[in-house]
């Protein structure tokens, strides 16, 4: 059964902390920027978020079947099964897949995506409680 509260936020509920754990990836493939061997990672943001609404109305739970694509890690959080490995546009010598100038216009617009979601989520709550005061 749905929760009011999750069905009156809709799908930017499941979908904040989703793109919150894909700062983190983005992030971290940054930071490994020069580890030799690092293989960039990505989320599977539209899979992992169709797994959360329909583990929100009942139906799969959120550890869904991964995609061949995606990597093959021990599932702590239920997001692993989403994660995938970016393709180096160039090839490094290290085996280090990492664009930086990629990773950055991917957290910058991620950053986007993640306050755009969070002012709307913002905006619902304030809705709300305008509608429980009167005012």
């Amino acid at each position: 059964m749905s929760n009011p509260i999750s069905s009156y936020l809709g799908f930017q509920a499941d979908a904040l902390p989703l793109r919150e754990q894909r700062l983190k990836l983005i992030a971290s493939n940054l930071a490994n920027a020069d580890t030799p061997g690092y293989r960039a990672r990505d989320l599977d943001f539209n899979a992992a978020l169709q797994a959360a609404g329909q583990a929100r109305q009942g139906g799969r739970s959120s550890h869904a079947e991964p995609h061949p694509d995606h990597l093959a890690l021990g599932d702590i959080d239920g997001l692993h099964a989403f994660e995938t490995v970016r393709l180096a546009a160039q090839p490094s010598l290290d085996g280090n897949t990492v664009d930086p100038d990629a990773e950055r216009a991917a957290y910058g617009r991620a950053a986007l995506e993640y306050r755009a979601s969070l002012n709307f989520l913002e905006s619902k709550v304030r809705t709300l409680l305008t509608a429980i005061t009167g005012q």
